[in-house]
């Protein structure tokens, strides 16, 4: 309901209120009077008239909403959501003080909180702040700052594209300051939302259901807000229903997330490359992550010829991840490289106290990480954001005297047992 969605000013009301009481319309009139407003949109009815009166009229810029009478704010919220357009802000106000409460307030995409009782300068400030939203160069931002689309690809299951992904997500937003889209496409399995502490809501499964309700409002509802920048939109569907689709819901939900953000992460497995293979279309990188084992680097030549031929103009970034510090490799580095025919741009070395601490924690790696450790994750930010802007990137390099596929794999298989068998 708030920033980042633009508001479509000119055609709305700049301010509406729905209130419960007359202490509060009493103290909400002369400030809307300060702001230039009519203090005749200050109603009564609360939350419940809101509702009713949003459904048959647009929605105000910002819309202040008592809960004092609501049973369930939270679900309440969510039925405002339904008949409320993107760009308005809300500001709640309610005598419930809980900050579990506050939070998933603010998780559904409302401006503020206010605990009654409230003052005077609390109300001014509040509004203030949701002015500045308003009147903020959301056009120059989006001019200074295109979309980047980034598609994460795990070459195998559990070597960490996920962890990576959501790692990526929270860097767009909280160093590179872009309103960043978290879409995890593991739509029976994702961990997008449980990586980050959240509910994933029926947001994805809906949309895969009824690809026709796919728009603005249906993204600003539908997103679950990890923090002011970063949103997610993920899903533990029942894994007794799968999920049956063309894949026109993926396609719909890129398009909308491209207009309301300035970045988007996509987690996408790697069976949904063979399903639905327009999902990397119009990624400006694909970050393909693979551990160094035989069978890792089978599929990972096989998915870079993949996107060769089916995404030529998407920029390849090659993440090897989970290296020990110490220890034998199944393969080295450079059999690896030599098999995929270019080298490893990034590596994640493999510190299990810091995966622990960031699953006990909620949070991604990149932010529980620190030193060495968060040096591979900015990297692979940096890189994503500087792919995306290049138009004229080289070509990828080759490793001098490369094999074919057939002689590098061979080549990696232990000799010296078959030759003591022998």
């Amino acid at each position: 309901m708030n920033a980042p969605f633009q508001a479509r000013a000119g055609l709305r009301d700049p301010f509406t209120a729905f209130v419960c009481d007359d202490a509060t319309a009493d103290m909400l009139r002369p400030v809307a009077v300060e702001h230039g407003w009519s203090p005749e949109k200050v109603n009564k009815g609360g939350l419940r008239n809101a509702v009713q009166s949003l459904s048959v009229s647009a929605s105000p810029n910002i819309l202040f909403v008592d809960l004092s009478e609501s049973a369930d704010p939270l679900n309440d919220i969510n039925a405002l959501a339904e008949v409320c357009e993107p760009g308005t802000i809300v500001i709640a106000s309610g005598a419930v003080n809980d900050v579990r409460l506050y939070r998933d307030l603010v998780a559904s995409g409302i401006h503020d909180y206010l605990l009654k009782p409230f003052t005077v300068d609390q109300l001014r400030d509040t509004f203030a702040h949701a002015q500045t939203i308003l009147s903020g160069p959301r056009g120059e931002a989006q001019a200074d700052k295109p979309h980047v689309m980034a598609a994460v690809i795990g070459v195998r299951g559990g070597v960490g594209a996920s962890t990576i992904a959501t790692s990526l997500a929270w860097l767009l937003g909280e160093k590179a300051r872009r309103t960043t889209a978290l879409l995890d496409l593991d739509v029976h399995f994702g961990t997008g939302a449980l990586a980050l502490d959240l509910e994933p809501g029926r947001g994805l499964t809906d949309a895969i259901e009824n690809p026709s309700r796919i728009d603005g409002l249906f993204i600003e509802r539908a997103m679950v807000r990890a923090n002011e920048r970063l949103s997610v939109l993920s899903a533990e569907a029942p894994i007794n229903q799968p999920m049956v689709t063309d894949g026109t819901a993926f396609f719909q939900l890129q398009e909308e997330m491209r207009n309301a953000f300035e970045s988007t992460v996509l987690d996408l497995p790697r069976h949904m490359l063979i399903q639905y293979p327009h999902l990397v279309h119009d990624a400006h990188v694909a970050v393909v992550v693979a551990e160094l084992t035989l069978a890792a680097t089978r599929d990972t030549i096989r998915i870079l010829a993949w996107l060769k031929s089916n995404a030529p103009q998407t920029k390849v970034v090659v993440v090897a991840n989970g290296m020990p510090s110490g220890g034998a490799l199944e393969i080295s580095r450079k059999d690896f490289e030599q098999s995929i025919e270019r080298p490893v741009d990034i590596v994640f070395p493999f510190d299990s106290k810091i995966a622990a601490q960031a699953a006990k924690l909620g949070k991604p790696m990149a932010e529980v990480a620190g030193g060495k450790i968060s040096a591979p994750f900015n990297t692979l930010s940096n890189m994503v954001l500087s792919n995306a802007s290049d138009e004229g990137a080289a070509p990828e390099t080759k490793i001098a005297g490369a094999k074919s596929l057939v002689d590098n794999l061979k080549s990696m298989l232990p000799k010296s047992k078959d030759k003591a068998a022998a």
